[in-house]
């Protein structure tokens, strides 16, 4: 199979690469079906590319890359509903957020994760319960200067 797009050019995949979530991307649950595409070996960036809609992609991360003590605890009933177990090979990725030309300003929804069980290529997005995690973490401290000119 081919997916043809203006971000990646063509993708090869097969259907055995499909990633399914079976209620979508928050905000967007009528595309459920995405490929996982990695422009760089070794780098903690994964997109997640829609094969119903070739426009639609997430910039994904390893939120271990940039929060290394990040483990947000999971509700049962999600671990049930995409069959993991404690040997289950999963993959938690989180969105992110690169403003254009301010790679300084990323930031990384934790609240929010990706979780994927490998094995049955099922996965959800799963909002979390606990405050301990935020919609806009940000990765880089804020330089001295920019919080001294918003505070004057």
């Amino acid at each position: 199979m081919q997916l043809d797009n203006t971000r990646f050019g063509t993708i090869q995949f097969q259907e055995g690469d499909v990633v399914t979530l079976p209620d979508g991307m928050v905000g967007f649950p009528q595309w459920t079906r995405f490929v996982l595409v990695q422009t760089r070996e070794g780098s903690p960036f994964r997109w997640l590319q829609s094969v119903e809609d070739p426009s639609l992609a997430f910039l994904l991360a390893d939120p271990t890359a940039y929060c290394p003590d990040y483990a947000p605890e999971l509700p049962d009933a999600v671990a049930a509903a995409l069959g993991l177990t404690e040997q289950s090979p999963c993959l938690l990725l989180v969105t992110a957020a690169i403003p254009r030309g301010r790679p300084e300003d990323m930031t990384l929804n934790l609240a929010a994760p990706v979780l994927i069980n490998m094995e049955s290529r099922i996965g959800a997005q799963v909002i979390l319960e606990s405050e301990a995690y935020t919609m806009k973490h940000r990765v880089f401290a804020e330089a001295p200067q920019a919080v001294d000119a918003r505070a004057a």
